[in-house]
């Protein structure tokens, strides 16, 4: 601009910037690169793996999904009593006092158990140990027990574009070749997965981690389960056996009844503890950067680890902030780990196949050398 601006009114025009010339041109070049950089964002926003926003919002509805908005925490409940018997509103309550919400209505089948899917009355990340869901709020006829065998699956913020993007990934397994990775796309699109492993054991024998011969099982974090149990049996293949420790029976179009088996993933709660020496311009600001970026990596994590681990050497990564700016400020001199009670050290820690690592920042010590 202040070439032309030259070629109009000749060399010696005076526009740097003190002047009040030079000002307008660069108000003016300011406007043009807001446009350059809108053009670049509808550009990218074409791409989910680009889009960001809105525009990432927009582009993941031609997979058939959307983005996530805050959810309640959810739990899987083993309802006990008489056949028959119809629960209306019915409503669990846990040692704490929190209210979950039945599904309704809830049928009892013939054999007197039904596992079925409550939500939380009130939003938010709300907890529920395994074994602590057995009060009956809404007490009905005929229904005699409940429990959780499994712990809550804590609610969810807003999703982020990252988790989006990810989401929308796997998604695209749905027209797989084959119908293994469609089951898992049809359940990762369900609302509310948020973490998902599947297995297949095509063999004669049962295979290192007990799923039988000729059996799948997956291993889901999140989601309702009947939402579940249809996705699995609308995908896979007739005869495929379904193994896991959460049984859900569907019926089909016929009226024939079936059971379909799965995992909620047991949580391996991952502590860390990290010894470091403060350098110049080191604060608490950092410390509360190195222990979140800590907590999201390993909430990060497949289920089931990193080939059946949580790898001493990759926490240093988030430890160090990615060797960003801040990681300049301090250096590790010890980091050790520990799953759930187990001693601190500096092995990889064995994860389970139905295992998820977990931790919160509490599980995050920091301790600063003088």
């Amino acid at each position: 601009m202040q070439g032309e601006v030259r070629g109009i009114f000749g060399q010696d025009i005076y526009i740097d910037p003190d002047s009040q010339d030079g000002q307008l041109l660069a108000i003016f070049a300011a406007a043009v690169d807001a446009a350059n950089a809108m053009a670049v964002q509808v550009y990218n926003a074409f791409s989910p793996s680009s889009a960001r926003g809105v525009g990432l919002s927009s582009v993941v509805k031609i997979n058939g999904i959307k983005r996530l908005v805050a959810s309640n925490s959810t739990v899987d409940l083993l309802i006990t009593g008489q056949a028959g018997t119809t629960i209306t509103g019915g409503i669990a309550t846990d040692d704490a006092g929190n209210q979950w919400l039945l599904p309704s209505p809830v049928v009892i089948p013939f054999d007197g158990d039904i596992t079925v899917t409550a939500i939380a009355k009130d939003a938010g990340a709300i907890a529920a140990l395994p074994g602590t869901v057995t009060g009956i709020g809404t007490p009905t006829r005929g229904w005699q027990s409940v429990t959780n065998p499994n712990a809550a699956v804590a609610g969810q913020p807003v999703e982020l574009d990252a988790q989006l993007r990810k989401r929308q990934t796997v998604s695209t397994a749905l027209p797989s070749l084959t119908v293994f990775e469609g089951t898992i796309g049809a359940v990762a699109s369900i609302t509310g997965v948020d973490r998902l492993k599947g297995y297949e054991n095509d063999t004669e024998t049962t295979d290192a981690n007990g799923i039988p011969a000729h059996s799948i099982s997956l291993v889901v974090q999140g989601g309702d389960a009947t939402a579940i149990a249809q996705a699995i049996a609308a995908k896979k293949t007739p005869g495929t056996g379904t193994y896991g420790t959460t049984s859900v029976t569907i019926t089909d179009e016929y009226g024939v009844a079936r059971s379909i088996n799965f995992y909620r993933p047991t949580a391996a709660t991952i502590k860390v503890a990290i010894s470091l020496k403060a350098l110049a311009g080191y604060t608490t600001a950092i410390e509360a950067s190195i222990k979140q970026a800590v907590v999201d990596f390993i909430n990060g994590l497949d289920i089931g680890g990193t080939s059946g681990a949580v790898e001493w050497a990759e926490v240093f990564v988030p430890a160090n902030l990615a060797l960003g700016d801040g990681a300049k400020t301090y250096k590790i001199t010890a980091l050790t780990i520990a799953k759930n009670a187990g001693p601190f050290g500096t092995s990889d820690l064995a994860i389970a196949f139905n295992e998820a690592p977990s931790a919160s920042l509490s599980d995050i010590a920091i301790t600063v050398a003088p």
